[in-house]
């Protein structure tokens, strides 16, 4: 498989990343409703962790569909980007935690070489997504001011949400749009074309 872009790729991953954008600021109003309604019982810090995946999908599904290596850092940085200039209310900081975020999903695909995109390897990428951000967010968001049963708690969470919502749903969206045949022209389309045509010929 050649690392070389090709246009059709670029314009995709602009594409994914601009629409998750808009998905990642929707995610924001359910996650401050979680919020508001986990605060009173003392859990309001759980709220965004439940659906904290969500933030990760677009890497995983960008990487998936055109298996080349930046494709999870760039598609996430993207997102975070497009989310500052349409208005995020986290700010201009957004950006950073995408980074980070999108470098904790490439560094799954880095390990095996950007060869292997099999449902474990997405789900890893989702769960590295995971702790990546979280390292980050006990700093910049202050989670050490929390108990230590608190914090646990919220980074288990955040790892299967990880795993859940970035890694085995964005590979199951995925498949999806693959089977419409939307993808064909892609890593991911080509790979479902082939199975199709092996099992054809059986």
């Amino acid at each position: 498989m050649t690392n070389k872009w090709h246009l059709k790729e670029i314009v995709l991953l602009s594409i994914l990343g601009v629409v998750f954008a808009v998905i990642y600021l929707l995610a924001y109003g359910v996650g401050q409703g979680l919020v508001g309604f986990l605060t009173p019982f003392g859990l309001g810090p759980l709220g965004y962790e439940f659906i904290f995946g969500i933030w990760f999908i677009v890497s995983i599904i960008a990487a998936y569909i055109i298996r080349k290596p930046g494709a999870a850092f760039t598609s996430e940085l993207i997102a975070g980007t497009v989310q500052v200039l349409i208005g995020s209310p986290a700010g201009p900081m957004l950006i950073i935690s995408a980074a980070i975020q999108g470098l904790g999903a490439e560094f799954a695909f880095a390990v095996t070489k950007w060869r292997d995109y099999r449902l474990r390897v997405l789900i890893a990428a989702g769960v590295f997504a995971a702790v990546f951000s979280f390292v980050w967010h006990f700093y910049q968001s202050g989670f050490f001011a929390y108990a230590i049963g608190l914090v646990a708690v919220m980074f288990i969470i955040r790892i299967i949400s990880g795993a859940l919502l970035a890694g085995l749903l964005g590979k199951w969206i995925s498949d999806q749009l693959a089977k419409t045949g939307v993808l064909r022209g892609y890593a991911l389309g080509k790979e479902l074309q082939k199975k199709r045509e092996r099992n054809d010929a059986a």
